[in-house]
């Protein structure tokens, strides 16, 4: 019959109807640290994202490790390649002087001597640091460090202690101007004794320098580069000319058989022209003249013809072993 219900059907007549069945719309629980199934595919794939991203920056940072690393090794291996040592300076091989078994059988390196294989002054325009060395004892001198001796050095250069002037420096050697022809002539001299630590020399200092300008006919007294005096002067006539080069004052001389000059400051250079003069080896020297009319004018006989003032400056305030430029 119409109307009438099945009798096992006890549902409301509502439920029958698909779109008026009741569905349970709460969102269930979802744990903070897992996602949803629906968010699963997305979150791993950002995860995986930040993954290769900080990846790449660590590689990356390594990468800038290493390189800086190297280069600063690369710059520390270059700064010590470069790099000499105190120790490196002080244990280079040292040439030992060659024995002599007779000093006697060596020319005495004076100014009355010329001496065969001495090496010349290849720097004879500069002016040396001021050093001087005064050989204890006779010693042999050498043509270079450890090379064949060629002299014999005494203490003393007409009646005046011997000081020279030092050139160059090597470990254990120094190299002089010598007072013996030819001019120019230089020569090796070790300072300490082979077998032992003690010193063959003693050493000082000069602040003075003598310039000797033959075109102005001036003579210049320099103190630590400063001229302190200069004076004109008289040089040596064309035919015996005032050599040049670099040389020093090797002795101050009194000497009672002339009358022109109260002190002659001889020089450790010679006369081109004269092999012998008024009884010596025809060495230069600086010195007076009872005349003003020489100064000036190419007068002498190579010497250097000063001023008395002059004369009585060098003589008393230069040292014996000052360098003396003569230009």
């Amino acid at each position: 019959m119409s109307g009438h219900a099945t009798p096992h059907d006890t549902r409301p007549a509502s439920d029958s109807h698909p779109e008026s069945t009741a569905r349970d719309t709460t969102t269930p629980h979802t744990p903070i640290d897992e996602p949803t199934p629906a968010e699963d595919t997305s979150w791993t794939r950002r995860h995986r994202q930040t993954s290769a991203a900080i990846a790449a920056l660590t590689i990356a940072a390594l990468i800038v490790i290493i390189l800086v690393t190297a280069e600063s090794t690369a710059e520390t291996n270059s700064q010590q390649a470069h790099t000499v040592t105190p120790d490196q300076t002080t244990t280079a091989p040292i040439a030992a002087p060659r024995p002599v078994a007779n000093l006697d059988s060596l020319p005495e390196a004076t100014t009355y001597t010329s001496l065969v294989g001495a090496p010349p002054d290849l720097t004879a325009t500069q002016v040396p640091n001021g050093e001087l060395i005064h050989p204890r004892q006779r010693i042999a001198v050498y043509a270079r460090p450890g090379g064949p001796a060629i002299a014999a050095l005494p203490t003393t250069e007409v009646n005046n202690p011997t000081w020279l002037p030092v050139i160059a420096r090597e470990p254990a050697w120094v190299q002089v101007i010598l007072p013996s022809r030819p001019n120019g002539a230089t020569g090796w001299l070790p300072t300490h004794h082979p077998r032992g630590a003690h010193s063959l020399v003693d050493t000082t200092y000069t602040p003075w320098v003598i310039r000797v300008d033959r075109a102005q006919y001036r003579l210049r007294l320099e103190r630590e580069g400063t001229v302190i005096r200069s004076w004109r002067i008289g040089i040596g006539k064309p035919a015996a000319q005032t050599p040049p080069g670099r040389t020093f004052v090797m002795a101050s001389v009194h000497d009672s058989r002339q009358r022109f000059s109260p002190v002659i400051l001889a020089l450790g250079t010679h006369s081109a022209a004269h092999q012998t003069y008024a009884g010596g080896p025809g060495t230069t020297g600086i010195h007076g003249w009872p005349s003003a009319t020489v100064f000036g004018q190419q007068s002498s006989d190579g010497c250097i013809r000063v001023p008395p003032e002059a004369l009585r400056e060098l003589s008393e305030n230069v040292p014996i072993g000052t360098p003396v430029l003569i230009s």
